[in-house]
């Protein structure tokens, strides 16, 4: 086989060309371009519908008119860095050194890509929960790994022991989580996480865990860090994001916090990918992270009541509806309804009920699960009117 040919199939392995090497648009762009064409009430991609604090965007705008437009340092300003320091400290309990263990970055997914880049070479094997964020294996697949997958099972979406012990073996490099979870909205049990660190650090692996929706956790769930598991500090890169928390996904402001070893191999990777990131909004990020505890018990509440309406909805409507303990997302069944294509249904929603979904099918395309394949991802961070009018379409086309 060619190079060529050895590029051309691992990037058709990763989702990002099809047969023909033709560049493969994303199931949310296709979706999005869909709701839009017909109409519809947009809960597939998760980007909400309101703006951010307003003390958030106030500070940038101002620092735009005090003249932060130019080139930021390059592991981000020490405003932000201090800022996100302090923020797990307050949160999470340990104090990342914001010199030599903080990394600003372009949103989470640079600073997964990044992570993944810095730490693989050809023929490593990464281990991810599925259905996995898509993005994953697109990464995966660039670094010329190998991507090995622990299944979640049951309606709250859960690993189990032979699962992840089938999964982590001698030939693993990186065991890449995500907890609260996308797609699914479960949150992973501390002792499915303690197994996991016990089996990385068994076979030296470094743990990238992508905690982007730690402040979207509901009904006490118990989200555990992955660097305060036993076993797993000192070999985890841990990432989160202004983008969900405070509701400004355009911005593009991510960061990822680990050892400093680790941190040193990610800025060498990051420096020739974007070098640098939104000078303006690191500022106005620094403020969101020194907001009140109230901000963030409200922005979970407001979600959490969303949730519970979409959800009624959905059931009333006749599908199977998954527990979401966590993120933006809720998981629902379209078999009851007779459904087998899951995608074939969520192009068909988008028509006859006027409300966008992704199909689950998207995040595990390997899977034979028929659950799996007949389940549609919903977002519910939406305005409220925006989630009462979808219940209202899908009622109406289930009466």
């Amino acid at each position: 086989m060619t190079a060529d040919a050895s590029w051309h199939r691992a990037l058709a392995g990763a989702g990002l060309v099809d047969a023909l090497g033709r560049t493969r648009p994303t199931i949310f762009a296709e979706m999005s371009a869909l709701a839009t064409e017909y109409d519809a009430v947009n809960l597939g991609q998760g980007f909400p519908d309101e703006d951010g604090p307003p003390e958030v965007l106030e500070a940038a705008i101002e620092a735009i008119r005090r003249g932060l437009n130019q080139y930021p340092p390059g592991r981000g300003t020490v405003e932000l860095r201090r800022a996100i320091s302090e923020h797990r400290e307050r949160f999470r309990g340990d104090a990342p050194d914001p010199e030599r263990e903080v990394l600003v970055t372009v949103g989470a997914t640079e600073a997964i890509a990044a992570s993944l880049l810095a730490l693989l070479r050809p023929g490593d094997e990464v281990v991810t929960l599925s259905p996995y964020y898509d993005s994953y294996a697109a990464i995966i697949g660039l670094a010329g790994a190998r991507h090995v997958t622990i299944p979640l099972r049951g309606d709250d979406f859960q690993p189990d022991a032979p699962g992840i012990d089938a999964a982590i073996g001698p030939r693993t490099r990186v065991v890449l989580l995500n907890n609260p979870h996308n797609p699914t909205g479960s949150v992973i049990e501390p002792e499915h996480l303690e197994r996991i660190a016990a089996r990385a650090a068994a076979h030296d692996a470094v743990i990238v865990s992508d905690e982007v929706y730690e402040h979207l956790v509901f009904d006490g769930a118990p989200f555990t860090p992955m660097s305060a598991i036993p076993g797993a500090t000192g070999r985890t890169l841990s990432i989160s994001s202004a983008a969900k928390t405070f509701r400004v996904t355009g911005w593009k402001i991510g960061w990822v916090t680990g050892p400093a070893e680790l941190i040193d191999a990610v800025v060498a990777i990051k420096q020739f990918l974007t070098y640098v990131g939104g000078a303006p909004f690191q500022p106005a990020v620094a403020v969101g992270l020194g907001l009140p505890d109230a901000y963030f018990e409200t922005a979970r509440d407001a979600l959490r009541r969303r949730r519970d309406l979409l959800s009624a909805g959905l059931r009333d409507a006749g599908f199977a509806v998954s527990p979401s303990r966590g993120s933006y997302f809720v998981i629902a069944d379209a078999a009851p309804l007779g459904i087998a294509d899951g995608a074939a249904f969520a192009r068909r929603l988008v028509q006859d009920a006027g409300v966008a979904s992704i199909p689950l099918q998207a995040f595990a395309p390997a899977s034979a699960d028929p659950s799996v394949r007949s389940s549609l991802r919903f977002a519910f961070c939406r305005s409220d009117a925006a989630i009462e009018e979808a219940v209202r379409r899908l009622r109406a086309v289930a009466g």
